[in-house]
């Protein structure tokens, strides 16, 4: 049983739009783990499998908790809706794990039943718990066991676990973006908040060459696989741009503490090229606010001055401390504790923490800016991960024209 959250703070039309698209993505995740079970829209809740059919409920219930648009999963049972037979379930799944001396609570609501309040349902089952062990003690605010019972019309459900959700919206529900993707522990949890809002993301990845470290590709298609665990159904691209030659170059520059800022800028230019060539709707970065000297309030405005006007520039980790997106990263599968070799090596030592963007301008016009995303574009490779396992390496992508993406 899967509950959906704020999907009901819509419009009816929008609801039923986005509860279609979201029993579609979660057909799709069970495609994708090789499941074939039936799935009942109710409102509120999705019904998925019956184990009395033999379906796996624990394994369904897995693959589900990475559907983005719910909340809230769990393997319950599925009853009659009167007050005797949830009261009979609920004692029945009690039964073994309540032992003397522990207290419990009974979490009742009810929909569309007229019959009984849920404070009577309630204490109904209840009582019937209260007999399954002696010296049981009720405690509604830290139980040591809860049970929760559903009163539907179309019947009742008993569960005593609640898996959590991704919560947000349905996968697809508003629009295509890029994200930015490295091998480090920022970017993949940005592009996961992203799509968390319902939001398809295809990711680009910038290879240094030799001026980034030997692992840092690894990495960044470890992110892209981990990723696509969420998205299952769906395939998960990645295009790496070269930026080498970008590298060559701007190591030449006589002002050397402007090179991060001007290398997020070309970066930024870049993914604005793809952006307006293959109509994605937006870019996603994971910068976040004092980090390093590029993120500073300051330096990030001279940054997100390169994207032109009606491109919004999303950055949803800019008010996460560290340790909110190791936590998200050790969640969904990026985080990991030795990621290698993938420093930068062409990071100033004492690099600016507050450019002006006029200095920066300046010390562009010693590069060939336009020159250099042409080049840095044409050779552009393609990824693609699938249920997490890379189906597509290395493929020599189009060289990025007009309305012609593979």
């Amino acid at each position: 049983m899967a509950k959906y959250g704020e999907l009901f703070l819509k419009s009816e039309s929008v609801q039923r739009f986005y509860t279609k698209l979201l029993t579609k993505n979660i057909r799709g995740i069970l495609d994708a783990e090789g499941i074939d079970a039936g799935i009942v829209l109710h409102r509120g809740r999705i019904l998925i499998g019956d184990s009395a059919k033999g379906d796996d409920v624990n394994a369904i219930a897995a693959a589900v908790s990475r559907v983005y648009g719910i909340v809230g999963l769990s393997v319950a049972e599925m009853t009659g809706n009167d007050l005797e037979s949830l009261g009979n379930a609920a004692a029945e799944l009690s039964k073994g794990k309540l032992r003397s001396g522990m207290s419990f609570a009974v979490r009742a609501r009810r929909s569309n039943i007229k019959e009984f309040t849920s404070q009577e349902l309630g204490a109904a089952v209840g009582d019937r718990v209260y007999d399954t062990a002696e010296g049981l003690r009720v405690d509604l605010t830290n139980p040591d066991y809860e049970v929760f019972v559903e009163a539907r019309r179309e019947g009742g459900l008993v569960y005593d676990e609640v898996i959590e959700g991704p919560g947000g919206l349905p996968l697809g529900t508003q629009g295509r973006v890029v994200s930015l993707l490295s091998a480090g522990i920022d970017s993949p949890v940005a592009a996961w908040l992203i799509m968390k809002r319902g939001t398809v993301v295809t990711h680009i990845h910038f290879n240094g060459g030799e001026h980034m470290g030997a692992d840092t590709r690894k990495g960044a298609l470890a992110n892209l696989c981990a990723l696509s665990r969420w998205t299952s159904g769906h395939n998960h691209d990645m295009y790496e741009v070269n930026l080498a030659p970008f590298y060559d170059e701007l190591i030449k520059l006589r002002n050397v503490k402007n090179r991060c800022i001007i290398c997020k800028r070309f970066m930024l230019r870049c993914s604005c090229e793809i952006v307006r060539r293959y109509g994605y709707d937006g870019i996603v970065m994971g910068n976040n606010l004092g980090q390093v000297a590029s993120q500073t309030i300051v330096n990030m405005g001279v940054i997100g001055a390169a994207v032109p006007s009606g491109i919004p520039l999303l950055q949803p980790l800019l008010t996460y401390d560290k340790e909110e997106t190791v936590r998200i990263g050790r969640r969904i599968g990026t985080f990991r504790d030795n990621v290698g070799d993938v420093g930068c090596r062409v990071v100033p030592k004492h690099p600016a923490i507050a450019a002006t963007l006029s200095e920066v301008i300046a010390d562009e016009k010693e590069l060939d800016l336009d020159g250099l995303c042409e080049l840095c574009l044409k050779n552009t490779v393609k990824y693609r991960a699938v249920n997490g396992e890379l189906t597509l390496s290395n493929v020599k992508a189009h060289e990025f024209r007009d309305g012609d993406e593979d």
